[in-house]
């Protein structure tokens, strides 16, 4: 069985997204599925999506894309803003026309947040202005009755893996371009992997292993900076909020 390389959460980090996929060459992949959230942020959002674009991957929206397309300009987030303002009518297109799951195979269900909800947590549950594991009890609420062996997802930025009783698998691969950042829903909160590492898993069957590889995270953390955005920098630089 091939080899599945799980890409989540680029956020327009393209040196990051270049040494995963040259990673997961050489780890054996014959295949990639993107998770969403590929664009936002002050890196170079345009030239990712040309990039994914051309690799033409399973690809799924995350909240970010659905934020892209249906908020208005002048009431998006920096990073929101800062993508809408680079990508061109064909970027968009190609962004609209992103389901917000799929079914890979009948045994793998792609979503980024949740089934159900983009900005839902799966894996992991915002309390006390963190993210603590999920119990089994949440997670079987989350999954409900999808089918599937395996539920691939991201959004949360934290990799882990988690099986339920019933037998069905529960994966993110972690955040391929960004290690830290900090948000408001459900409540206030920042999540802090403590590295610069890009992140992505390799799936065989229903056998999940999660990765984490260097990149020039320093050119990345410039473009930030250049762009304005000093938090980001720090992040990228360092896995940790400023």
């Amino acid at each position: 069985m091939s080899r599945i390389a799980v890409l989540t959460d680029i956020h327009g980090n393209l040196p990051a997204l270049e040494a995963v996929i040259a990673d997961a060459q050489a780890q054996g992949c014959g295949a990639f599925v993107n998770l969403g959230d590929s664009l936002s942020g002050p890196l170079w959002p345009a030239e990712t999506a040309d990039r994914l674009i051309a690799l033409d991957w399973p690809t799924i929206a995350g909240n970010h894309e659905r934020q892209l397309l249906t908020i208005d300009r002048a009431r998006m987030g920096a990073s929101d803003a800062f993508a809408r303002d680079t990508l061109s009518d064909r970027h968009l297109q190609w962004l609209a026309a992103l389901p917000p799951t799929l079914h890979l195979s009948p045994d793998m269900l792609l979503c980024h947040g949740t089934p159900t909800n983009d900005l839902e947590h799966f894996l992991y549950t915002v309390e006390g202005g963190r993210a603590r594991e999920a119990t089994d009890a949440e997670l079987r609420e989350r999954a409900g009755d999808r089918n599937g062996s395996l539920i691939l997802c991201g959004h949360t930025h934290l990799p882990r893996v988690a099986r339920l009783a019933d037998g069905r698998t529960i994966a993110n691969p972690g955040s391929v371009g960004l290690q830290a950042y900090d948000d408001d829903h459900p409540m206030p909160y920042r999540v802090e992997m403590g590295d610069p590492l890009a992140r992505y898993a390799i799936v065989e069957g229903t056998e999940v292993t999660l990765r984490s590889i260097g990149y020039d995270h320093e050119a990345a953390a410039r473009r930030a900076d250049a762009n304005g955005s000093a938090g980001w920098a720090v992040a990228l630089r360092t896995g940790r909020m400023a």
